[in-house]
């Protein structure tokens, strides 16, 4: 069994909002990840190294046992699904919300409509529970062009100020999930390095608690 634990991070916007609090929980990269090409990052801990990758790869990183534990946005975790994953820990950052959006005033028609995503698992489920028979268009970005460009009804995206939305003459519709950052934990994993994971969940469990008493506070 590997002495090493790694913990693989997911890129971008979470990467920023975890890096602080990871500190918090005095777990700290030994150099710049903004200032190296490394993926593979040693820590201030012994047995404890960080890998950088794409979100969308974290939960199979963490679930095929190539990463211990993994951090990663719940939209992505309900499109990947999680089987072989504890989910021990919402870390209460890069809050945002997955929803349904279209242009302003348009209303699809309710038994069949086009919906444009790259959350494809999640749209099926979610009309599905609707009720309403739709066509799911995978795609990868610009997700407001479709509606504009009449490729789809609507779409599924993530929400965050809505302030794209706007731009481009859509608005928010549906909520299908609140969305924020969570550790996962490979089902294996638990079991065999318990004794070493145990103390590292529970200080980003403290570091959580404590910046949610101090938002509290100020």
């Amino acid at each position: 069994m590997s002495k090493q634990l790694i913990l693989a991070l997911s890129k971008g916007r979470i990467l920023k909002e975890t890096l602080p609090l990871l500190a918090d929980a005095g777990i700290e990269p030994i150099e710049d990840l903004d200032k190296s090409r490394k993926l593979l990052f040693d820590t201030n801990l012994e047995d404890v190294k960080l890998v950088v990758i794409r979100a969308v790869d974290v939960p199979t990183y963490v679930q095929l046992g190539a990463a211990d534990l993994g951090i990663a946005g719940k939209d992505v975790l309900l499109e990947h699904g999680a089987e072989g994953l504890y989910e021990p820990l919402d870390l209460e950052i890069a809050r945002c919300r997955l929803m349904t959006a279209g242009i302003v005033g348009a209303r699809p028609a309710h038994a069949r409509r086009r919906v444009a995503t790259k959350f494809v698992n999640v749209a099926r489920r979610y009309y599905a529970e609707q009720g309403i028979q739709a066509e799911v268009i995978k795609l990868y970005g610009a997700m407001e062009l479709a509606p504009l460009m009449n490729l789809a009804d609507e779409i599924v995206d993530i929400v965050d100020t809505g302030n794209t939305l706007r731009a481009n003459g859509m608005e928010p519709r549906e909520l299908i999930e609140d969305v924020s950052t969570r550790l996962v934990v490979n089902k294996a994993a638990m079991t065999m390095k318990h004794e070493r994971l145990k103390p590292l969940i529970e200080r980003l469990r403290d570091a959580v608690a404590t910046r949610r008493a101090d938002i509290a506070a100020s």
